[in-house]
């Protein structure tokens, strides 16, 4: 499980690293390194997606745990 919680965090940190570089300079990385729209790269916005859900469900529990 550890494993995965790593995962989630790295992809995460990569699509918000992807979306400052959007928002500050219009460079979308996943679509110049894997294509516009291609298979590959909606594949990473969804793991992205996903994990971005994980982490904040799983950061909401970890508040609730501590008050």
């Amino acid at each position: 499980m550890k494993v995965f919680k790593v995962i989630c965090f790295i992809l995460t940190i990569v699509g918000a690293i992807n979306w400052g570089l959007v928002g500050l300079l219009r460079f979308d990385l996943v679509a110049a390194l894997f294509g516009e729209m291609s298979s590959f790269s909606r594949i990473i916005y969804s793991l992205v997606g996903f994990s971005g859900i994980y982490t904040l469900f799983s950061m909401y529990g970890s508040l609730i745990d501590e008050i």
